[in-house]
């Protein structure tokens, strides 16, 4: 496991889903950890089981000044920032691109890419010029190819991966290394929230949908809050020393192309149709 003791580590929607999973693994690895989230009792919660070494804020990530505080309160309670985590998120307005509304759409942005750039600004001067750091960024293969999302989180997905490559190139004289992580279908409460399910239903929506994505998926299974956690942790950690400027995937192959057994029916039936139209000539 990749070590942080002395370090501290903020991250964004940390109060639940992949945030709460990254949150307890930086924490386990002997991080320090700041972390924000709207959801004031899941994050109070998280926080009190994981004692003193982590510390929630009440965070909107679409506000300047949120995120701002979020991250001084890192510098001020901690003594430093080595590393900021982008996570925050929701599945965002969603349906055909005639019937999506204007306020809807800009707020997606805001709460998908604005953030984003709002953690890595605030970030730029809280990390100490000497020691460097790293900035991880929460993206998704909706970023890289259509038809895993709606028009506008797919799209803020792009320009999240877009901006990272952009700050990697400014920021890393600076010695800040800027990546991102692509995840495939993760079983988190993201679903619950992109069809309008009563938060409620949160935790069955999440069993529910495990199946539905390992249908999809080369592994046969979801994939999991940790799964990205893993991978966050690696992107931060010295052993990712001269990874810069990266869109890391992790979607146990999903966007490799289509399932053997898809590829195999769909091979017979082109195979089939052509001898059925040849046998008529």
């Amino acid at each position: 496991m990749a070590k942080f003791n002395g370090k501290c580590v903020v991250v964004t929607g940390g109060a639940k889903g992949i945030g709460a999973a990254t949150v307890r693994r930086f924490a386990a690895a002997g991080a320090k950890v700041v972390f924000g989230d709207v959801d004031g009792p899941a994050g109070d919660a998280l926080a009190s089981e994981l004692g003193e070494q982590t510390h929630f804020v009440v965070t909107d990530v679409r506000v300047e000044a949120d995120v701002a505080a979020l991250l001084e309160t890192a510098v001020t309670r901690f003594g430093r920032l080595d590393c900021v985590v982008n996570n925050a998120g929701a599945g965002g307005v969603y349906g055909p691109i005639g019937d999506t509304p204007v306020d809807g759409f800009d707020d997606t942005i805001a709460l998908l890419l604005r953030s984003v750039f709002l953690g890595t600004k605030h970030a730029v001067s809280r990390i100490d010029r000497e020691r460097g750091g790293s900035i991880v960024n929460i993206a998704s293969i909706a970023a890289l190819a259509a038809g895993y999302a709606g028009h506008a989180y797919s799209a803020a997905k792009a320009a999240v991966v877009q901006l990272t490559r952009t700050t990697a190139m400014e920021l890393g004289e600076r010695k800040i290394r800027v990546n991102c992580i692509c995840p495939g279908g993760i079983a988190t409460g993201i679903f619950a929230s992109a069809f309008n399910l009563p938060a409620e239903s949160r935790d069955k929506t999440i069993e529910a949908v495990k199946p539905l994505l390992a249908a999809t998926s080369p592994l046969r299974r979801a994939g999991l809050p940790d799964d990205i956690a893993s991978a966050v942790l690696w992107l931060a950690s010295d052993e990712a020393a001269f990874v810069n400027g990266h869109a890391l995937v992790v979607d146990g192959g999903t966007t490799g192309g289509r399932l053997w057994p898809q590829s195999q029916a769909e091979g017979q039936f082109i195979a089939q149709t052509l001898l059925a139209a040849i046998s008529g000539i």
